[in-house]
């Protein structure tokens, strides 16, 4: 007899894979170095190979405690929230795993950020001590920090006694060049004599499992970043059974330069090769020739990479000439993923897809395609929930459940849900409901097989190349300049980057807006991922009959404009 609730879109967990853990990265770490001790762990490229580090998995765990003793003589406690604002480098690597011994939270921030985003960061965070890098590409970290904080002016040694601004931030340590204000990252090290063996092993023994390990940032439409927290448990095991679906094992080496401020990287990528004892090489940013270099001299045997970045090695004049065909599997989401892309990656370097379906939020993996299924099938979805992972497809007005393969917002309840928004339970409460259900605010289908398919979302979030953009930030900037009355942001489809950025905008009474000078002004204020690729003027807004603006028209509208070539890119 069949019930009601076999009719509707409710996937119960899966209790088949690996059991979860109670189980920290720390202690994770520890039991990986013992059994992989001589085995590489990671490998890390820094300006194209003049840089970097590669450990064993013995070496990693040794690099790690120096660095963890180090961060206790500074007097890091259990509980201390600590940014982390550079690319990917070594140091990076240790403090991921040395803040998570020591009990502290990793608050991670993209180095991309500008002054005021990283002022709103920094303090709503509440982060006693920030770990930089100087500068990253054109942005100089190091003179954003000294105009927020003008006490830093002619402070050395790094430890601030106060501020009107950011008062809580209290240290400061820079890596690579410091600054003179700030404290250097070896400095730092070199203090772990102060702090014995035994005294980090009692710290580690303090910490649990449903400890808070990660503050990651992210947005919804109230353009506000919200602080998602992510405990070890959530995210070790997100990482054990992405790996287990994966089929990863000790002998694979994943190659990536997807960030590790992202879930995509600290997770996907660090954790799900510790958990198997894998070989993790990963590079500072991405460049095709480079990681074409990385990918002939590793000879990995899966890839976790964004389309773009697949398209750009596919389209190097050289890619015959390295070894490519290494592959197992082509590791992705994050966008719509096109057929034609991964058709490619098979028959170019034998990589099977991986594609998964995750949020910040959810530690970051929800659905990823499984082996078993057929080639065209793994194409066509974005897979089937993990083991112990609960999703259900729900009417966004109504609440109630949908029916097989009807289209609703994607709710998702387990181990993996983040512990809420770090102080805003306001904000906590609108996504998590009391239930324990996480509303993603996806629009999905769900297969009876369990297959799910991403049609759409409620939130107004643009994927631009593997970089998710919140047009109520770029609304409230272009809002700010004078001529400008009204903002409305939309994504528009990129065959390049997945999606890009179009502003519609309505001039003030008797002003002339200038695209150029609109995109120069939010340069100055937010990251160049965030610059609207094309600006459209508009005499009047579609509106709803309650006055709500109509942004599915705007879509819709600045889909036919680029498609028709009546929208002409601003230069960036």
């Amino acid at each position: 007899m069949t019930t009601e609730m076999d009719t509707r879109a409710w996937w119960k967990p899966d209790e088949t894979g690996p059991e979860i853990l109670d189980v920290t990265l720390g202690d994770m770490l520890d039991c990986q170095a013992a059994t992989f001790g001589d085995r590489p762990a990671v490998t890390i490229d820094e300006d194209a190979g003049a840089g970097g580090a590669a450990w064993s998995y013995a070496e990693l765990r040794a690099e790690v405690d120096e660095v963890a003793r180090g961060l206790m003589a500074l007097g890091i406690a259990r509980g201390d929230h600590v940014a982390v604002m550079a690319q990917n480098c070594a140091a990076w690597v240790l403090l991921e795993y040395a803040l998570a011994k020591v009990g502290a939270v990793l608050v991670t921030v993209n180095p991309a950020l500008l002054r005021d985003e990283l002022a709103y960061v920094l303090g709503q965070s509440r982060a006693r001590a920030l770990i930089f890098s100087p500068s990253f590409r054109s942005n100089d970290i190091a003179a954003s920090l000294a105009q927020l904080m003008p006490d830093l002016d002619g402070l050395t040694g790094g430890r601030r006694k106060g501020g009107a601004e950011l008062p809580g931030l209290e240290l400061l340590i820079g890596l690579g060049e410091a600054p003179g204000f700030a404290m250097g990252f070896e400095a730092m090290r070199e203090g772990a004599g102060a702090v014995t063996p035994e005294a980090l092993a009692a710290r580690q023994a303090e910490v649990q499992s449903r400890d808070v390990c990660q503050i990651q940032y992210t947005s919804g439409t109230t353009g506000k970043p919200k602080g998602a927290m992510l405990t070890h448990r959530s995210t070790v095991n997100n990482a054990r059974l992405t790996a287990d679906r994966g089929d990863f094992g000790p002998t694979d080496v994943l190659l990536s330069a997807m960030p590790l401020f992202h879930t995509a990287g600290c997770v996907c990528n660090v954790m799900t090769m510790l958990v198997v004892g894998g070989h993790l090489v990963t590079m500072d940013s991405f460049e095709a020739t480079r990681m074409l270099q990385l990918w002939d001299s590793h000879a990995p045997t899966v890839l976790n990479a964004v389309p773009t970045m697949m398209t750009r090695m596919l389209e190097h004049p050289d890619f015959t000439s390295y070894r490519t065909r290494t592959l197992r599997k082509a590791f992705t989401g994050g966008t719509n993923i096109a057929p034609s892309l991964m058709r490619q990656m098979k028959e170019r370097t034998g990589g099977d897809p991986l594609i998964l379906m995750g949020m910040t939020e959810c530690s970051p993996v929800i659905t990823l395609t499984s082996p078993a299924d057929s080639f065209e099938e793994q194409l066509a979805t974005a897979g089937t929930p993990l083991p112990r992972t609960e999703i259900r497809i729900v009417n966004p007005e109504t609440g109630d459940l949908c029916a097989w393969g009807e289209s609703g917002e994607l709710c998702i309840r387990g181990y993996n849900t983040m512990a809420g928004y770090f102080d805003m339970p306001e904000k906590t409460a609108e996504t998590i409901d009391a239930g324990g259900w996480l509303h993603s605010g996806d629009l999905a289908e769900l297969a009876q097989t369990g297959h799910l398919k991403i049609v759409g979302r409620l939130k107004d979030m643009i994927i631009r190349g593997g970089e998710n953009v919140y047009p109520v930030e770029i609304e409230e900037c272009l809002l700010d300049h004078e001529t400008v009355s009204q903002a409305q942001v939309v994504g528009v489809p990129d065959p390049d980057l997945g999606e890009e950025i179009c502003a519609f905008v309505m001039p003030a009474p008797g002003a002339e807006l200038d695209p150029q000078g609109l995109q120069a002004f939010c340069r100055t204020r937010m990251a160049r991922h965030k610059m609207p690729k094309y600006i459209q003027a508009m005499d009047a807004l579609p509106l709803t009959a309650n006055g709500k603006v109509q942004k599915f028209a705007l879509r819709e509208e600045a889909a036919k404009l680029v498609a028709s070539g009546a929208l002409v890119p601003v230069r960036r």
